[in-house]
């Protein structure tokens, strides 16, 4: 989909740029300076202005959004007024005759009904207007009628019916990707959802077992391991952003590894070697946790004498390269495999295929779980975090109440 909709892109710019910008330069020839021909420089000029309007229409098409896009979008067709509508209203109007507002929307229904576009003439009385035609082209996404952009022009003009259904065709490719974008985001809220659905169980019986048995026998240990607890969950439960940083996962960890401790005795030990300058790397929320909390299981499970987890967090230049690695029972790589992509659900729900999932969404696959395992060998996973990625930002620290 993505290939079809650079295509449809890389296909309408070049006919926008050769139509309108070839015909307002060599119709009024300015100083190029020597630096290019006409054509190159009204290409430029296009591509320029259409980069200009599309961050807005890659959030959708709203109020705010339709009126930082109209001013460009009407350059792109050099009229004398432009005006995007959704089903219901004109969301923006640049140019002249915003009294024709009304009209216009009385004139959509068939349009916006049928997606197909129209030309019809505008009735005014007003002396000093000049708009006298008005061509609708539908902005459509997955053959669902958004909206409308109409243009309006002193007279009738077949290019400018062809240049009008271009730029919609256009700016419905841009609200395409904004809504491919708010799947996602959509998608990776439900796998943060269905995560903590699959930790929270197993993780608050289990804790809650502790505490009890330590109210009678050490209530100040109790009251410790209860802090301990609601911190957690209150990280695990917090409501702001897909992200958060280094740092604030590796102290969650710590409250989840100190309920864990209290529960196993000294069958467990951690060793934690945790570089300083990777601790404000962002990273998606809820992505080591699980890993950690699967190195419990798979290495206390099954297992009567004592168990390690080493947490190791190392600098890679552009990268920051954390480690978890148990000395448990391992896993059969057939299975683990199988696992990952989804074909069988894992014991206990640790949500290792969650976390890889995520980690290849936000950063792209080579940047999945690297898993190295074999029955009774232990486990150690790898995670590489991209210092920087485009659109990975912390929501900051969780707000204390």
């Amino acid at each position: 989909m993505n290939g079809f909709l650079a295509g449809l892109c890389v296909a309408v710019l070049p006919l926008l740029a050769a139509g309108f910008w070839l015909g307002r330069r060599t119709a009024r020839p300015e100083n190029l300076g020597g630096l290019g021909t006409p054509v190159e420089h009204a290409t430029f000029e296009t591509l320029h202005t259409a980069s200009l309007a599309a961050p807005p229409l890659r959030a959708g098409l709203t109020g705010e959004t339709a009126r930082k896009s109209a001013r460009r979008l009407r350059t792109l067709l050099g009229t004398d007024a432009l005006c995007l509508t959704d089903q219901d209203t004109v969301l923006a109007w640049d140019g002249l005759g915003e009294h024709h507002r009304t009209e216009i929307m009385e004139r959509l229904g068939n349009p916006l009904e049928t997606g197909r576009g129209e030309a019809f003439r505008l009735k005014c009385d007003e002396p000093d207007c000049s708009l006298r035609w008005a061509v609708v082209a539908p902005l459509t996404v997955d053959d669902r009628v958004h909206g409308a952009l109409v243009a309006c022009a002193p007279r009738e003009s077949a290019v400018l019916v062809r240049a009008a259904g271009e730029v919609a065709r256009w700016v419905s490719v841009q609200l395409e990707l904004a809504d491919l974008d708010q799947s996602r985001t959509r998608l990776i809220e439900a796998e943060i959802k269905a995560l903590r659905a699959q930790i929270s169980p197993h993780f608050i019986f289990n804790s809650l077992a502790v505490i009890a048995s330590f109210v009678r026998t050490d209530p100040e240990r109790a009251r410790e391991l209860l802090l301990e607890f609601a911190d957690f969950t209150r990280y695990s439960f917090r409501r702001h952003g897909d992200f958060t940083t280094l740092a604030d996962e590796l102290h969650a960890i710590d409250h989840y590894l100190a309920l864990v401790r209290a529960r196993f005795g000294d069958r467990l030990s951690v060793t934690l070697q945790i570089a300083p300058e990777v601790l404000p790397v962002a990273l998606p929320f809820l992505c080591l946790q699980p890993l950690v909390e699967n190195a419990v299981k798979h290495g206390l499970e099954g297992k009567t004498d004592k168990s390690h987890i080493s947490i190791t967090a190392q600098d890679a230049g552009a990268e920051a390269l954390v480690v978890i690695e148990d000395n448990g029972t391992g896993m059969d790589p057939d299975r683990l495999r199988r696992i990952l992509a989804g074909e069988v659900s894992p014991s206990g729900g640790i949500g290792l295929s969650n976390v890889d999932d995520r980690l290849r969404q936000v950063y792209g696959d080579e940047y999945g779980l690297v898993i190295e395992t074999a029955v009774g060998a232990g486990m150690k996973i790898t995670a590489r975090l991209p210092k920087y990625q485009p659109g990975v930002h912390s929501a900051g620290p969780l707000p204390r109440e």
